[in-house]
């Protein structure tokens, strides 16, 4: 998930400018995706920037914390913005509201110190992929949750999900148009949670490849259905080969919860994400 830097994005803020910083949350569903895209389909960015500008009552250029693919949803995406022009904060958060459609709201803003960047001094990403297992597919939700029908085994979703915590070459888990440099990643903790018929993927890494979550939530979703074995995933993710890891999962399910900062920035913090799933733990470790 690389981000192309934007027009005005600078690492650093230029003298006189302000570097606003906002909290971002969205269901993605009739979008494709984050990424303001030259043929006028409808974006993320592009309706936030239509709707800051308004404000701003000139344009504005945005840089995001993480892009997501369309379909996918946030709940605790962060992005700036740099501007000459003064608002109070408030401003930016009601005055934003009122002019984005009702999937988009700005939840929070704060002045950035001039070195600050949404994307480059982030160091940890947080991701919740949400599977709604039952024989019925529901009618509530169906664009925010991925329907399961199979029994899913918890237990082999959870030894499975062990392998892949640690530093590895994510190789098998990349999309094949992923742009990212490296597919070496850490990720810091995979947890399956099971709370009523919903089964939660929570997981947090350094960075994230393109389709990463979704490629986990695939694999973890064949082993979960006694298709494999739990340590199938391991035979995965050793052949270095996106061929051997079964297909991509929905992206309904998937939700940017959180962007972590070094303490310096004091970004405020409001609850993990998705809203209807609030009540399961709010950390690991």
């Amino acid at each position: 998930m690389i981000d192309a830097v934007s027009p005005g994005a600078a690492e650093v803020a230029a003298p006189g400018v302000f570097r606003i910083a906002l909290g971002i949350e969205y269901k993605g569903a009739r979008y494709r995706g984050w990424q303001r895209q030259d043929s006028g389909v409808p974006t993320v960015q592009a309706a936030l920037e239509k709707a800051l500008s308004q404000v701003a009552a000139e344009p504005v250029n945005l840089m995001c914390a993480g892009r997501t693919d369309a379909g996918v949803h946030a709940s605790g995406q962060v992005v700036h913005f740099d501007t000459r022009v003064e608002r109070p904060l408030k401003a930016w958060i009601m005055g934003g509201n009122a002019n984005l459609p009702p999937d988009i709201s700005v939840t929070w803003a704060k002045v950035m110190s001039a070195d600050f960047h949404a994307r480059f001094k982030a160091f940890a990403r947080r991701y919740r992929y949400v599977i709604y297992n039952d024989q019925i597919r529901p009618a509530h939700m169906a664009e925010e949750v991925t329907w399961n029908h199979r029994p899913l085994d918890v237990a082999r979703m959870r030894e499975a999900a062990a392998y892949l915590v640690g530093t590895h070459d994510f190789t098998s888990f990349r999309a094949v148009q992923c742009q990212a440099k490296s597919p070496v990643k850490t990720v810091h903790h995979l947890e399956v949670i099971e709370h009523g018929r919903f089964i939660v993927i929570d997981v947090r890494a350094n960075a994230f490849l393109h389709h990463m979550v979704r490629n986990f939530a695939g694999v973890l979703m064949t082993i979960g259905a006694g298709e494999r074995e739990p340590g199938w995933i391991s035979e995965v993710l050793e052949a270095r080969d996106r061929r051997a890891g079964g297909v991509t999962a929905h992206p309904y399910g998937l939700y940017l919860i959180q962007v972590e900062y070094p303490q310096e920035f004091e970004l405020p913090q409001r609850y993990l994400g998705p809203h209807f799933l609030s009540a399961l733990p709010q950390s690991f470790g």
